[in-house]
């Protein structure tokens, strides 16, 4: 049985056609006098979903996730949680909390006193605060660090001191607005992780915002790519990676190379393209019926292009010359001058320490992939 990739978890509700969203968004339009940050926007959220906003700055992602806190109201439009319009109802009273990329941690209130000022202001009693206080440093790895002040920890630390205050008064919904911005990569990606394994635990809804495409590979149950306050595609991390339905879906996620061509055929699942871009021509596996003389942009990945000296057996093959290698570790790229003039990605995955004879700059070499390693889009 094939597969888009690997499933983080089995928790797909969008897939039942009886289950109910918890969060939705209903033809939401926010305009800032002339700009419209967000438009006409319609996007359905499931309980226990990890669901994370993707965009470049400007795309309108924390628009969204404002006027799901309560921060600003719609222009047009409305949102539903948990079936409930939020139409008037202030930030305070939605069962909602956010956390922002500052932290905005108390500087003069030692790890215990910050998470516990929430349960404070809710008026809970000393030993109910008490308790919950010390649930939320277990769950968040701070017992021994509960009397230090904020800048007496790490980065990682204040991050975890802000995700347990954010979550000590247990609301059904948590926003993350670039929450992990201010660590180093290697921290960073170790915190992902942590706020998986969190999520599941409490089994609460997390939103987050980011414009990291890795963070919201590695921790979305699904992604809403955004673009000029519209979604181009939501799905999952492997969908939108391995079967994007636009151009622009296909070069945010990740590094792509594109090749343009017009349908020469088109029968059996297989279209044949005849491309300008240094291929004599593009055979690609698709079950779309195309029309002949349309044109078309396929997409594929440099992980999925071969590299050999001699000339290779795939129907899709083109010669070129070595321009640029990076080493990177556990892969190297190259960038490869095709004899048509197109500048194409490729990678390959360093499975050996030391290799003999490598691929080295301004050699000529093929270039090539097979017809069901990309995807076909018309737009």
């Amino acid at each position: 049985m094939k597969s888009l990739g690997n499933v983080r978890r089995s928790f797909a509700p969008w897939i039942d056609p009886k289950s109910v969203p918890y969060i939705r968004f209903e033809n939401v339009t926010k305009k800032f006098g002339d700009f419209t940050a967000v438009d006409n926007l319609s996007l359905d959220i499931f309980e226990r979903e990890f669901f994370s906003l993707l965009g470049p700055s400007g795309c309108g992602k924390t628009t969204l996730l404002r006027m799901l806190a309560g921060f600003e109201n719609p222009t047009e439009g409305d949102i539903f949680l948990d079936g409930q319009s939020l139409k008037g109802v202030a930030p305070h009273n939605r069962p909602v909390n956010m956390m922002f990329q500052s932290y905005a941690l108390f500087p003069h209130m030692s790890v215990e006193q910050n998470i516990a000022f929430g349960l404070k202001q809710a008026k809970m009693n000393k030993s109910e605060i008490s308790d919950r206080v010390q649930q939320m440093l277990k769950l968040v790895k701070l017992e021994k660090f509960a009397k230090r002040k904020p800048h007496q920890l790490s980065g990682g630390q204040r991050q975890r001191v802000a995700l347990a205050r954010s979550v000590a008064k247990r609301p059904k919904l948590l926003l993350l607005d670039e929450p992990l911005g201010a660590l180093d990569k290697k921290l960073r990606e170790e915190t992902q992780f942590e706020l998986m394994d969190l999520q599941q635990e409490l089994g609460l809804t997390f939103v987050i915002v980011t414009h990291d495409q890795d963070e919201a590979m590695t921790m979305s149950d699904r992604i809403a790519v955004m673009d000029a306050g519209v979604v181009k595609q939501i799905g999952t991390p492997a969908e939108v990676y391995e079967a994007p339905d636009s151009r622009y879906v296909a070069d945010f996620i990740g590094s792509v190379n594109i090749f343009e061509g017009e349908v020469k055929q088109n029968a059996d699942g297989l279209v044949k393209l005849d491309s300008p871009d240094g291929f004599s021509e593009i055979q690609a596996v698709e079950d779309h019926k195309f029309e002949t003389g349309q044109k078309l942009f396929l997409a594929i990945r440099p992980e999925k292009m071969n590299l050999t000296r001699e000339r290779p057996t795939d129907a899709n093959a083109a010669s070129g010359e070595v321009w640029e290698i990076a080493y990177m570790g556990d892969v190297t790229n190259y960038i490869v001058k095709l004899d048509g003039g197109k500048m194409v990605r490729a990678s390959t995955i360093n499975r050996k320490r030391a290799v003999e004879n490598p691929i080295g700059y301004d050699e000529v070499i093929w270039v090539s992939f097979e017809p069901d390693g990309g995807t076909l889009l018309d737009r």
